[in-house]
């Protein structure tokens, strides 16, 4: 073995344990092996910096910018809107509608933007229906995943094994060149849970199992109420009667110290703090109600409600929810300078289970808990970036351009003909699509850029230029010789199987889009002394990667509905593992049709 294929290995091996220990961010350690890989002289800068002007990383670009404007046109409130009164009330036919939905949707925009917006549906199905949401959430987080699978575009995975392809001088998948795979896990999916799948999933619910605790519509935090307001000297009941339908007040604290005795007698005053629990439109609100302020930005601010907006500019809420192994896990929200570290001030807490009482300020945060926090738009868009947060979605009460859905549903329309038609590359027509979303004023250029998921995009570019470096050293051909022969006694078929099982128990510990970038090129090179086609091999890792349901660390949307459901870690392997066995066995006989053996 050569000096450059060892240190080549050396890098490969340290990056594979900071991804899988999660010491440093994926994005962190991606570009760590770049700068490692031209340190070393195993690539020189040109070929190391390739990825970040690459075919993949482009089209996910604009398949990002697409997705906001989808949002921020209010087009996807309106799918959920529809969705929701065609799912009705009935398990069976919620559950078809929903999972359906959710892989249709998952096809051409980001699949956890899909799954965040089912969340709150299901939930209200669920609670319209009278049974538990446990019964929808892993269902529509499976669907949102294997949606993904019926475009090229689905997930960047797919984009990487295009890439892959075409590096090793194949001409690569078309936009539907997956869609008969895809189509086929769609409708084993369907079937799976609509049948014996149904009864593997779990019966749970929480303390409280109202609408509102799987809804994300009931958000508790505290209002100030200000010196010269119309609501000093109203009683509890007149103040609880003026805002019926936007707050409704748990506790009434003055000095710090709860009010439990006299309350009818006694009246409201400047400078006592109302612990509420409100609806997002009745939260957007209170920072623009006369008399009132969000006690979060006073007392952490340390500024009045105008005072703190003169600093900040243009503010707005966003929510965050809290990830797994989060930093902020167990800390109460007083413990964190939320203001020094992140530049946002938190307003607002939601939670599925057990009830959230006390100043906000005490309440200690839990993996799945969903902040809402307030600051200027530059740093809330950076916080999606920070590995404390599963991600961050923009505050459902914003402002949407609902006069500009219909633009940003036609241009995403004409994206996906360009694409289909060869008219353009796919990337092309993706990044035509994000031009054309704003200059039609579907979303600004800002947010545009700040739909960005910048470590999504770093991590792709890092990680194809492991995957060239493991090229351009041989170590790509040296693994393919090592294993062909050792898959020359299986057949065709359960070639494929065994590559689709590679792809799905890698991708448990590392994300899809690595697991492709560091075996596709493998896959491809076994193709010739195996008698098959490298589309073949290629397709079947890379839905490995993407549809393996075995845990809830494996996507995700998983990890998105595992709080909100009542999920255990193994719940997710009693259902999914026998799904992913058949979906195994379906990629391999699809992939056989669509590209025989030789």
């Amino acid at each position: 073995m050569s000096q450059p294929q060892i240190v080549c290995l050396l890098i490969l091996g340290l990056t594979l344990l900071l991804l899988v220990t999660e010491w440093l961010r994926a994005d962190v350690v991606a570009l760590g092996a770049v700068v490692a890989l031209v340190a070393t002289g195993v690539l020189v800068p040109e070929q190391a910096l390739k990825g970040f002007g690459s075919e993949p990383v482009i089209a996910v670009i604009g398949a990002f910018v697409l997705s906001a404007a989808v949002v921020n046109t209010g087009l996807a409130e309106r799918l959920g809107q529809w969705v929701t009164r065609i799912a009705g009330t009935r398990l069976v036919w919620g559950l078809l509608v929903l999972m359906l939905a959710a892989a249709l949707l998952s096809a051409l925009t980001h699949h956890l933007l899909i799954t965040a917006l089912m969340v709150p549906i299901a939930g209200t199905v669920a609670a319209r229906g009278n049974f538990p949401a446990s019964r929808l959430l892993m269902p529509v987080s499976l669907s949102a995943s294997i949606g993904t699978t019926l475009t090229l575009i689905g997930a960047p995975a797919f984009l990487v094994a295009d890439h892959v392809l075409q590096e090793a001088g194949r001409e690569g998948f078309g936009i539907f060149s997956l869609t008969p795979i895809g189509m086929a896990l769609v409708a084993c999916s369907l079937f799976y849970m609509l049948l014996p799948g149904r009864w593997l999933l779990p019966d749970r619910v929480g303390s409280d199992s109202s609408t509102v605790r799987f809804a994300l519509d009931d958000y508790y935090t505290e209002i100030l109420i200000v010196e010269g307001g119309p609501q000093v000297g109203l009683g509890l009941a007149a103040l609880s009667e003026r805002y019926k339908g936007r707050f409704e007040v748990i506790d009434w604290l003055r000095g710090g110290d709860p009010i439990r005795h006299g309350r009818d007698e006694r009246k409201i005053q400047a400078g006592d703090v109302l612990l509420v629990r409100s609806t997002p439109e009745g939260l957007a609100d209170i920072a623009d109600e006369k008399g009132l302020a969000l006690h979060a930005v006073a007392k952490y601010g340390e500024a009045t409600d105008a005072e703190a907006e003169e600093q900040f500019g243009e503010e707005r809420l966003a929510q965050l929810v809290i990830a797994p192994r989060s930093y902020l896990s167990g800390r109460a929200v007083g413990e964190v300078d939320f203001r020094q570290r992140y530049g946002v001030i938190v307003v607002g807490l939601w939670r599925r289970e057990g009830w959230v009482g006390g100043e906000l300020s005490g309440i200690r945060l839990q993996p799945g808990d969903t902040l809402v926090v307030w600051g200027e738009p530059q740093r809330l868009d950076s916080l999606g970036l920070q590995r404390e947060f599963l991600m961050a979605l923009p505050f459902r009460a914003r402002r949407l351009r609902r006069s500009r859905a219909w633009w940003a549903l036609g241009i995403l329309g004409s994206s996906v003909v360009l694409a289909a038609t060869e008219l353009l590359p796919v990337h092309v027509a993706f990044l035509a699509g994000a031009l054309g979303v704003v200059v039609a004023r579907c979303l600004s250029a800002e947010e545009a850029y700040a739909a960005l998921e910048l470590r999504v995009i770093a991590f792709i570019a890092g990680a194809l230029a492991l995957g060239a470096a493991l090229e351009q050293t041989g170590l790509t051909t040296l693994a393919a010789t090592h294993f062909a022969p050792l898959l020359q006694e299986f057949s065709p078929f359960w070639i494929l199987v065994l590559v689709f099982s590679a792809g799905a128990i890698l991708t448990q510990i590392l994300s899809d889009a690595a697991t492709v970038v560091l075996l596709a090129p493998i896959a491809a090179r076994m193709a010739e002394p195996l008698g098959l086609a490298p589309e073949a091999l290629v397709a079947s890792l890379a839905i490995g990667a993407v549809a393996a349901f075995l845990t809830p660390l494996g996507h995700h949307g998983n990890l998105l509905v595992y709080v909100p459901g009542g999920y255990r870690f193994g719940d997710f392997f009693r259902v999914g593992a026998p799904l992913t066995v058949l979906f195994g066995l379906i990629t391999a006989f699809v992939a056989l049709w669509l590209w025989p053996a030789a």
